[in-house]
């Protein structure tokens, strides 16, 4: 069988360090590894639409915004299809067959569904759209026949309700769809990357987030004021490791080559840390040489940004180019399960037949 990636990102707002360490970089590298057959890039706009219905202008606005780092990480229209979800129309009728599939209990329970619904303080009203979402995860995973899909442990609960689904289609139908698996990140400090001030997430809203686009000016400066040890007070003082977020960035981006660059006086991470932790390194130091890493790998994302930017109309070709071809594919998989429903009445040249001896 064939391996299929399908992934993608709400386009909510500007793309950030979270997003890179998280999706980003490993998508570029699973699409340059020539394992798979198909490479499927969604921006999930219709799915961001469930908790922004009354704000559609700023989906709309971060389409391009979200186009435009993809492209600037390395993702690449000759290898990968990056498509636009309302504009597969075939994934809407996907999603009302599954709900056929799904009992309301079995939505209630999703663990990843609670937790959004709390975080959105939706508990008292909540959007059908949203409550489902679930189920149209599903329709896109499955309309695309993916193999394989990357994400974080929280959605982990997502991919397993797209998995039950597919079970219980091909049990009642025929077997058309395609189970997925689920790809985790390949290191614990990938997972989930901290805010700037040591929150557990990167958030917009909260202004904690290093974006993709921003300035080298505008990185430094985040970095420089980033949460550490609250009880590191003078340099001599021992430091804390464990939810400091100088050292959680390390964890993420840092090689021993980094040392050789910009910070001669130790071989490895370890070395640095069991200093922090003795006491006798400053804060400032520490920063300073995460600044330098993180420079060393966003510069060549805004450069490339800033040649993208240069032609708008270019980067809409791609998405319709792409948003085209998926919604190809999308239509073979809706046919073959309208099929196997029996609900092709005019493609189906045996029913017709059938009914011309029944009547005549």
């Amino acid at each position: 069988m064939s391996k299929i990636i399908l992934t993608g990102d709400r386009p909510t707002g500007r793309l950030h360090l979270g997003h890179y360490v998280g999706s980003l970089k490993r998508r570029v590298e699973l699409q340059n590894s020539g394992e798979y057959e198909r490479t499927m890039i969604m921006i999930a706009d219709a799915q961001a639409l469930t908790d922004n219905i009354e704000n559609p202008e700023k989906v709309r606005q971060n389409i391009i915004e979200v186009a435009l780092d993809y492209l600037s990480c390395g993702l690449d229209p000759k290898k990968s299809i990056l498509f636009i979800q309302s504009q597969i129309s075939e994934l809407c009728e996907l999603t009302f067959y599954y709900m056929d599939l799904v009992t309301v209990a079995r939505l209630q329970r999703n663990p990843t569904v609670k937790s959004e619904i709390k975080m959105r303080n939706f508990e008292a009203s909540i959007p059908v759209g949203f409550f489902t979402y679930p189920i149209s995860q599903a329709a896109d995973i499955t309309a695309f026949k993916a193999t394989t899909v990357p994400v974080g442990d929280d959605q982990l609960p997502m991919i397993e309700q797209t998995r039950e689904i597919v079970r219980k289609f091909n049990s009642v139908y025929d077997e058309v769809l395609v189970e997925p698996e689920a790809l985790l990140p390949e290191s614990e400090a990938c997972m989930r990357l901290p805010g700037t001030d040591g929150k557990a997430k990167m958030s917009k809203s909260l202004g904690n987030c290093i974006y993709l686009a921003d300035s080298a000016d505008d990185v430094r400066k985040k970095v420089m004021s980033m949460y550490t040890d609250p009880t590191h007070l003078q340099v001599s003082d021992p430091g804390h490791l464990e939810g400091n977020t100088v050292f959680t960035y390390l964890d993420a981006f840092c090689k021993d080559e980094h040392f050789e660059r910009y910070l001669p006086d130790y071989a490895n991470l370890d070395e640095l840390k069991g200093h922090y932790q003795r006491g006798g390194l400053g804060d400032v130091k520490v920063k300073k040489f995460l600044n330098n890493i993180l420079q060393e790998e966003l510069e060549p994302i805004r450069n490339r940004r800033k040649e993208f930017e240069k032609d708008i109309p270019e980067i809409y070709r791609i998405l319709k180019e792409g948003s085209d071809a998926a919604r190809q594919i999308a239509a073979q998989t809706l046919s073959e399960v309208k099929t196997a429903m029996k609900i092709n009445y005019f493609e189906d040249a045996d029913l017709i037949m059938e009914q011309v001896k029944k009547y005549n």
